[in-house]
Order: C-alpha cells, then sequence, then structure tokens
C-alpha cells in the first residue's frame, strides 16, 4: 500500500505505524489508504494534538519505541489499534508524567 493523506503520514511515521495498524487506528478501508483519502478522519488531528508534547518531550524514535512496549497500562499500539483512545490519552498522560517506563509480563 502506499500514499496515505498528509496527515495520516504524518501519524504513521510519527508512531511508525504499519499500513494495518494505521487501517485499523483510523477505522479506515484499505482503499481509502491507497486513494490518500484519509485526512477527513477527525481522529487523526485528535491523535496528532495529543501526541505533539509527547513528541517533543521524548522525540519521535522514542515515541514509536514507547508504542510497541509493555506499560503500566499495556502495550500502547494495542489500545491504539482497538481504538480505545480514552486509554490511549491516559498511556500519554503516564508518559509525560512518569517518562518512559517498561514494565514486565508476568
Amino acid at each position: 500500500m502506499s500514499e496515505p493523506s498528509n496527515r495520516a503520514q504524518r501519524l504513521q511515521d510519527l508512531l511508525g505505524l504499519s499500513d494495518e495498524e494505521l487501517i485499523r487506528t483510523l477505522d479506515a478501508s484499505a482503499l481509502e489508504l491507497l486513494s490518500g483519502e484519509l485526512d477527513h478522519r477527525p481522529e487523526i488531528g485528535i491523535l496528532l494534538d495529543l501526541l505533539a508534547d509527547a513528541e517533543e518531550r521524548t522525540g519521535a524514535p522514542m515515541l514509536a519505541r514507547w508504542l510497541r512496549a509493555s506499560g503500566p497500562r499495556g502495550v500502547p499500539v494495542d489500545v491504539l489499534t482497538a481504538r480505545d483512545f480514552p486509554a490511549f490519552e491516559a498511556a500519554l498522560d503516564d508518559l509525560a508524567e512518569r517518562g518512559f517506563i517498561v514494565t514486565r509480563p508476568g
């Protein structure tokens, strides 16, 4: 797949999301992704706004790493792709308050 919209591409690049993860996060279709018609999704602007502070504090490479690490609220990419945006926002709040914390399962 290729060429998501500019804002969708920014979100994908910032978090290191695969095409499938982006599609699930935005509840979009592969056709929307291929055609680059994702800018109408309100989630994109909201997520980019939520991520702006975290990106400034930690940097994009750390955000991508944090997204896939198990933390106090689980694995953020799982929460994001499940479209549980309040839980994702809470995980970002944890990141802002405590920094990048990795927990071990079990």
